[in-house]
């Protein structure tokens, strides 16, 4: 049976290769174009050291000097050993311009657009041939009519039949323009990617999600694969806006609610005239149960003054979470930085 490979590089850059279950991945690599570094086939030398981030399989042969037992229990591996028992997500330690990938662009059509509120639009596209994506990803969206790019978090998951992004309203921007103006379904749309390091890994712990804004989106893909998937962990989500009209999908996370045993949710709204019943940031309604005493694994996606606002709220709470992953965004989906 093939396999399914998330191949993540340095620059965000994420490609799918099939792998069999007697071959190693680096081959497989090879066998799709992507040259993964390396200076031999014998686990000897460690230039093809990478890190599974999650899925199963046969670590093969090496030397010490290769792969250390230290580093082989924090889950790195030599591709050029590794045969995959179970699909893999794997950390490759170059870039995709190292390895000699090329950009992948396809084309897409737009299907259908929604104005959730006077902050939100929905909008869908039909799904591209042969692209695929990890639940957090983004991709890159090409305005029509123009030579600019948008990036944006899918909000469907893996495998469906469409793309679905969540995106907040900028009066006067141009993708938001195109969106009010223009977009009807039909229109061709050109995209870029999948790219990005902020995506759902293996739960083996409590997860604690936070959201800002339309970083609502990643979270909404996150959920779906779960959903599909499910889970043996608690999971809680935190989802913080500024407004009240910018509280959106509510109804997506009650449906998930009734859909995940163990998945709750909080909403809040800072605005002070809000009527909303939770008030302030989404600090204010972190419970200690959330953290678990450090053992969980957090996900942040907002704007940078809240991704910051939270790492200072961890440290000085003194704590330090099994993994913390998260993503910045600029309110007009132009992107400012991705990280995990």
């Amino acid at each position: 049976m093939l396999r399914d490979i998330a191949l993540n590089f340095e620059d965000g850059v994420t490609r799918f290769i099939a792998c069999g279950p007697d071959e190693t991945v680096a081959d497989a690599s090879f066998r799709s174009g992507i040259n993964i570094p390396m200076d031999c086939r014998d686990g000897a030398c460690g230039t093809c050291k990478c890190h599974v981030e999650s899925g199963d399989f046969d670590a093969g042969s090496y030397i010490e000097d290769a792969l250390s037992e230290q580093e082989f229990a924090r889950g790195y591996a030599l591709a050029c050993q590794i045969r995959p028992a179970s699909n893999l997500v794997i950390s490759v330690a170059a870039s995709s311009v190292a390895c000699r990938i090329k950009s992948q662009t396809l084309a897409a059509t737009l299907t259908a657009v929604e104005r959730l509120s006077d902050t939100a639009i929905a909008f869908t596209l039909e799904v591209p041939s042969g692209m695929a994506f990890l639940p957090g990803q983004y991709v890159n969206v090409t305005v029509p009519g123009t030579d600019q790019t948008r990036s944006y978090s899918f909000s469907s998951a893996p495998g469906e039949t469409t793309f679905s992004f969540l995106v907040r309203y900028i009066p006067h921007g141009v993708m938001s323009s195109f969106l009010r103006d223009r977009a009807v379904p039909g229109v061709p749309v050109t995209v870029a990617g999948p790219s990005g390091g902020f995506y759902l890994r293996d739960i083996r712990r409590p997860v604690l999600f936070l959201a800002g804004g339309t970083g609502l989106a990643p979270f909404l893909s996150m959920l779906a694969k779960i959903a599909a998937t499910g889970c043996a962990q608690p999971v809680h989500l935190i989802y913080g806006v500024t407004n009240d009209d910018d509280l959106v999908a509510v109804d997506q996370l009650e449906a998930f609610a009734q859909r995940i045993p163990g998945f709750t949710f909080t909403c809040c709204v800072a605005a002070d005239e809000s009527d909303y019943p939770r008030k302030g940031y989404v600090t204010a309604h972190i419970d200690p149960a959330h953290l678990n005493g450090g053992d969980v694994d957090i996900y942040l996606c907002g704007p940078p003054p809240m991704v910051e606002a939270v790492r200072g709220w961890l440290d000085r709470q003194g704590i330090s979470p099994a993994s913390f992953h998260f993503e910045k965004f600029a309110p007009s989906g132009a992107l400012q930085r991705k990280a995990a």
